[in-house]
């Protein structure tokens, strides 16, 4: 057995800097990757049921996926979709193609009832048998070339399926009770849904199936006898893109817990690796065919943001520094991931320190892949504040978490300058600036930060040994910041430890973390505000998924 230290988790004050927070990237327990991996491990079987698209791309289709103990069923809708039409935006009202994920085997009239609704989206309703909703639009850099290049016989350049990387992405993928599908509670139980978003990944699963296999048809439909099929080693590089505004932003404030299970469990998987004593010369091996394989993967991630182009150079130094330490690196000393990682700490920046630390745990897997199911909220029961507490124990928990924002000047306009609110067109966060638009009557309460440090100044006035109870019966204003406080007892990395509505606050640093626990990568932002991003690029297809590639499948050429 391998002889190890403990090694304690990292300072919450350190990791859940916005900064930092945006600069994650995947690793062993993005939900992608537990998913394939447990798909591959239980011998899921797929199948396409139905297939019936027009020589216009306009038709219905249904894909199945069959583990141990159910079945779940992508039901696909392809539209003919005029190219004015095609927007990324939340406020579209029609797109290239329509999905729900169902939970079992539909029948006829299922679909009949969800060729009825599920195209409309928002302005449809499904029902509890639906376990998720979502829609796509085409490329428009990539789609015609596919089909093009197919249809006449030739395979379509490999320059631009690495520049675009995806043939249609999402612009929303919904589950968990929107607009009448089964609410979590239904499906949390069972052990293939137990970890959070696993519908979700399915469906994108399924749907770039259904994406390969439509742009495969239209290309027949187009070159009849001459057309060619896509090659299955390219087919694998495509992956499916996502475009991600606010709306996703706001979760990670509004779901402490269940966002601190994911950050400290990715802790804990960072500290069982630190605190390994000795290197395995396969675990060494490993790490290095990773690094490399890494490597390729960032070489073809590209982006015209200027943020994420100095990450990019940021992330290009860091590798050549990284390169060149472990080139002589003697892992043969005592406890070498943790020399390794106390080195990035005082080394790189933060885009390369929280590469290695994803990578210093693909060699881990008998260390790391349990923990993926501590990733979910499991409480039963709905928090209650207690009420009990004495408000000098309550003073603590707010200084422990919000230390840092005590003493800002609150009433600058740099540190209020924004306010997030929800929009009354599409019910959809949005944030606004608070100086320049009549949005405070609507804010939501979106700034945890200012929030405790105005009730911690309220508490200043109170005793300390009187109870929480007490004084929200004279401010119950501060109910929501008590009950923050209280829950960071048994979620340490539940809080930002920024500023959410500062003059320069960037949204999308919430959204790649958030992003990555989905397994994301090249995250290209196309504001402050959204971003694109790429799944699934090189996993297997559901014919090709077993235990040997399951899992590295998000590393370039081949399993290690």
């Amino acid at each position: 057995m391998t002889e190890a230290l403990t090694i304690a988790r990292r300072d919450p004050a350190r990791v859940m800097r916005l900064k930092r927070l945006g600069s994650l990237h995947q690793c062993r327990l993005s939900f992608m990757r537990i998913l394939t991996r447990r798909m591959a491990r239980d011998r899921w079987s797929f199948s396409r049921t139905v297939f019936d698209i027009d020589e216009n791309g306009v038709g219905r289709a249904v894909y199945a996926a069959t583990g141990p103990e159910r079945t779940y069923s992508l039901v696909a809708f392809a539209h003919d979709l005029p190219a004015g039409k095609r927007s990324d935006r939340v406020i579209a009202e029609a797109w290239d193609a329509t999905f729900t994920l169902f939970d079992g085997v539909p029948t006829d009239s299922d679909l009949d009832r969800l060729a009825v609704n599920v195209p409309l989206q928002e302005a449809g309703r499904v029902s509890e048998t639906e376990l998720s909703l979502s829609r796509a639009n085409r490329s428009v850099r990539l789609w015609e070339h596919v089909v093009d290049a197919l249809a006449a016989g030739r395979q379509p350049e490999i320059e631009r399926i690495a520049d675009v990387g995806y043939l249609m992405r999402t612009t929303a993928v919904y589950g968990s009770g929107k607009f009448g599908a089964a609410d979590r509670a239904k499906i949390a139980a069972r052990p293939e849904m137990h970890v959070p978003f696993q519908a979700e990944m399915l469906s994108v699963y399924l749907t770039r199936t259904f994406v390969r296999d439509l742009v495969q048809h239209m290309a027949f439909a187009k070159g009849g006898a001459k057309s060619v099929k896509l090659d299955p080693s390219i087919a694998r590089q495509l992956g499916i893109g996502n475009s991600t505004g606010l709306g996703m932003a706001p979760y990670i404030v509004n779901h402490p817990v269940l966002f601190n299970n994911w950050i400290m469990v990715r802790e804990e998987a960072i500290a069982r690796v630190r605190a390994v004593k000795q290197a395995r010369e396969r675990e060494v091996r490993d790490f290095r065919t990773i690094l490399k394989r890494a490597e390729m993967s960032l070489r073809n991630w590209r982006s015209e943001h200027k943020i994420q182009i100095q990450k990019l150079g940021q992330l290009d130094r860091d590798l050549t520094l990284l390169n060149a330490e472990i080139a002589d690196f003697d892992f043969n000393r005592p406890f070498p991931w943790n020399r390794l990682m106390d080195w990035a700490e005082r080394t790189l920046s933060e885009e390369g320190e929280e590469l290695l630390a994803s990578l210093i745990l693909e060699p881990h897997a008998a260390l790391v892949d349990g923990l993926a199911d501590c990733m979910a909220d499991d409480r039963v029961e709905v928090f209650r504040i207690d009420g009990t507490m004495q408000v000098a124990e309550l003073r603590d928990l707010i200084e422990g978490n919000f230390g840092w924002a005590l003493d800002m000047d609150w009433d600058a306009k740099a540190n209020c300058a924004r306010a997030w609110y929800v929009s009354e067109e599409k019910l959809e966060p949005r944030l606004g600036e608070r100086f320049e638009e009549p949005i405070v009557p609507y804010e939501q309460p979106l700034a945890p930060a200012r929030d405790a440090a105005a009730a911690y100044s309220t508490l200043a006035d109170w005793n300390t040994d009187q109870t929480v109870a007490d004084f929200l019966l004279q401010h119950p204003e501060h109910r929501h910041t008590v009950r923050r406080a209280q829950l960071s007892r048994c979620a340490p990395y539940g809080e930002i430890r920024d500023n959410t509505i500062a003059a320069d606050v960037l949204p999308i640093d919430m959204l790649r973390a958030k992003l990555s626990f989905f397994g994301a990568t090249h995250f290209d932002p196309r504001s402050d505000r959204w971003v694109r991003i790429c799944m699934y690029a090189g996993a297997p297809y559901p014919e090709e998924l077993s235990e040997k590639n399951a899992d590295y499948w998000v590393y370039p050429e081949g399993n290690p």
